[in-house]
């Protein structure tokens, strides 16, 4: 094989991280770094710089299982669709992984145009989510989610809320009166978790904490069996802990 020259070797340089994107775009599952480098047709003595460049400006990433696929900056130059997917996947990750640390299905809900909207769920079989048998929409006081929501809003958008979704009674212990209800709100501190003790359904427990960023109204919330009750507080506070910065930035 002929040895480019210096004047070339840029252009070179250029060409082989080309093929390699592409050879990563074409196998979005992930692709070993000796598959890829094969199917990018790089001479060994190039291979390590550039996947090197490429992995630190992040046009590749790395897999949890050590694979090769495309990363956010290349991405990022995609459609405004691809990268709505982009930041969906991504938060499906996070979720996944604040589930498997805590224990427990979890849940990211935001308050919008008046509304309460639960936007992504994360469970498993062996940590089920809850059976939304009353819609979410209509049962914020009854639930963990609802109520963090409607804590942070001011005392007219929560009369406005109740106004137009009638607190009906969805197991014994439910708070179906209005004053009781916005004095329960009034006096969340902020920084607390919200619970749900089979409020919304018998036989779950939820607990819920604020995500606010600027204007926007939202929570993340776990749920348990009652069966675990004795896990609540302590999954609760994890919750809050977890929540960090970066979730925030990808949710709301």
């Amino acid at each position: 094989m002929a040895i480019a020259s210096g004047r070339t070797a840029p252009l070179h340089s250029v060409r082989y991280a080309l093929r390699l994107l592409e050879a990563a775009a074409d196998h979005p599952e992930g692709l070993t770094e000796e598959r890829l480098v094969q199917g990018a047709g790089l001479p060994p003595g190039q291979q390590r710089g550039i996947l090197r460049m490429l992995i630190r400006d992040g046009y590749l990433r790395r897999l949890p299982d050590g694979a090769l696929t495309v990363g956010e900056a290349l991405l990022g130059l995609s459609s405004g669709a691809e990268r709505q997917q982009l930041r969906r996947e991504r938060l499906q990750r996070a979720l996944d992984t604040l589930r498997d640390s805590i224990g427990a299905a979890v849940y990211l809900a935001r308050y919008t145009d008046g509304e309460l909207e639960v936007a992504h769920i994360s469970g498993t079989p062996q940590l089920p989510v809850v059976n939304e048998w009353v819609d979410f929409r209509s049962a914020a006081h009854a639930t963990a989610i609802g109520k963090c929501l409607l804590s942070q809003l001011d005392h007219d958008g929560r009369q406005d809320h109740l106004s137009r979704h009638k607190a009906a009674r969805l197991t014994s212990r439910t708070i179906t009166d209005r004053r009781t209800l916005l004095s329960a709100l009034d006096r969340q501190p902020a920084t607390m978790p919200v619970l749900d003790i089979q409020e919304y359904a018998v036989g779950t427990l939820c607990a819920a904490v604020p995500l606010t960023a600027g204007a926007t109204v939202g929570c993340l919330a776990l749920s348990l069996p009652v069966g675990q009750a004795h896990r609540l507080r302590m999954a609760a506070e994890a919750l809050n802990r977890q929540a960090a910065p970066t979730l925030l930035t990808l949710a709301l």
